[in-house]
């Protein structure tokens, strides 16, 4: 059996996320809700957008985009396509795959043409009835990867019809109704309501749905607990590590209930030696931590958490305990991405705290054409150092137009982490 996916659905009106196709009321911040699905154990999410004009259609297009460069999971968009140029514009916003109306008389057309240009596995159909599958069995075959089915009454049937897979929207929340359905063939995913409904914990879903059977992506423990060392307490140290920056958060323990429930809800729990009792976190005003990995070291003495961390009332969860010095010796950095980190914050404070004969500052002062002419004049000097045969003014001159590239950055908003994402998703 393959793996089967859990998939969130966003419904976009004018950039902001809506309860449904017909209910426009704002439903919380699109951003915040995407973060959640992304580390709480949703597997793909489904973006509509419900734009009725070309200005909507362009915000909805570029909140998308936005979206895609903070999400980790597959996301697959549609809605409002009347032209080539719409899918070409989502697939380059980062979306994984389009998704196409079945019930639109365009739709085929244009799913023939993409297929051609972008490949059939980019291309997605929506279907609510067995007679658009009937007429169009062949063109499905060659031109989709998969079916969104809207309406389960219609499974029995198609699958008479066709066997190109599909995820089905089940309305309401039924656990022997979703049993039946994953057992099926040639099913991929559930999508509804009740998964998009933020309080719902999808880990807890997944681990039951295995544990009934249904292969899902979850997590399987490569080491048990009875392969862990413990301590003479009987426990385990973790050191917890925030997934994006590497900074390293705090230090705690599990016993055996603690990271049996981690992996079981895929969020981080821990035991409290104190107080002997496990703490969980998102209760209590504690930050949710979700997991992104445990490592244990090579005498599986220790775990090394990293984790995803959801802002909740206390934030001391999402920064470093690790703040009092103790001895520090100067030593010059070279870990590429944090010299550049650290190049990009003094730019940014030199423009938020300016300092008297900084040249930093004096290229703010002269303003934006100051700054691109600084960019053209290092351009063409990099390309004559290029043009040498010994490197060495050639890296003066990428760390010169690094560096203005840097001042342009800061100028105009733009951080490392836009940057390194929009690279993540070429």
């Amino acid at each position: 059996m393959e793996t089967k996916n859990i998939v969130a659905t966003i419904y976009l009106k004018d950039g902001n996320a809506v309860k449904s196709m017909e209910d426009f009321t704002i439903v919380g911040d699109v951003f915040q809700i995407c973060r959640l699905y992304n580390d709480s154990g949703i597997d793909k999410i489904m973006i509509f957008d419900l734009s009725t004009s070309d200005e909507e259609h362009e915000k909805n297009i570029h909140t998308i985009k936005l979206l895609n460069r903070n999400l980790e999971v597959k996301v697959c968009a549609g809605g409002n396509i009347n032209r080539i140029d719409d899918i070409k514009k989502l697939l380059y916003a980062g979306c994984a795959q389009v998704i196409l109306n079945g019930s639109k008389a365009l739709s085929m057309s244009l799913a023939e043409e993409a297929s051609g240009r972008f490949g059939k596995d980019r291309m997605l159909v929506s279907v609510n009835n067995v007679d658009f599958i009937f007429k169009q069995q062949k063109a499905i075959r060659e031109m989709f990867h998969e079916m969104y089915i809207l309406n389960p009454m219609v499974l029995d049937a198609l699958e008479n019809l066709t066997t190109v897979p599909y995820v089905v929207h089940m309305q309401e929340y039924n656990f022997d109704r979703m049993i039946a359905l994953l057992n099926r063939d040639h099913i991929r995913g559930i999508a509804g309501p009740f998964i998009d409904d933020p309080d719902n914990d999808i880990m807890a879903l997944k681990s039951l749905l295995s544990q009934n059977g249904i292969k899902m992506d979850n997590f399987a423990p490569e080491l048990l607990w009875e392969d862990l060392v413990k301590n003479s307490e009987g426990l385990v140290p973790v050191i917890v590590q925030d997934y994006l920056t590497d900074e390293v958060l705090f230090m705690s323990y599990m016993n055996e209930v603690a990271f049996n429930t981690t992996i079981h809800n895929g969020k981080m729990t821990y035991y409290n030696k104190e107080e002997r009792q496990m703490y969980y976190t998102g209760l209590n005003d504690i930050d949710i931590q979700y997991v992104k990995s445990l490592t244990a070291d090579n005498k599986k003495k220790t775990i090394l958490a990293k984790v995803s961390c959801v802002t909740g009332a206390n934030s001391d969860y999402l920064h470093s305990t690790y703040n009092n010095t103790i001895v520090k010796k100067a030593f010059i950095k070279k870990n590429p991405l944090n010299v550049l980190e650290e190049v990009y914050a003094i730019i940014l404070d030199r423009k938020n705290n300016p300092k008297d004969s900084s040249y930093t500052n004096y290229l703010f002062d002269k303003g934006l054409e100051k700054i691109l002419k600084c960019l053209g004049e290092d351009y063409t000097e990099l390309v004559m150092a290029a043009m040498k045969e010994n490197n060495e003014e050639l890296k003066y001159e990428i760390a010169d137009f690094l560096y203005h590239s840097m001042v342009l950055m800061v100028e105009k908003g733009v951080t490392w982490q836009d940057i390194t994402a929009e690279f993540a998703q070429r």
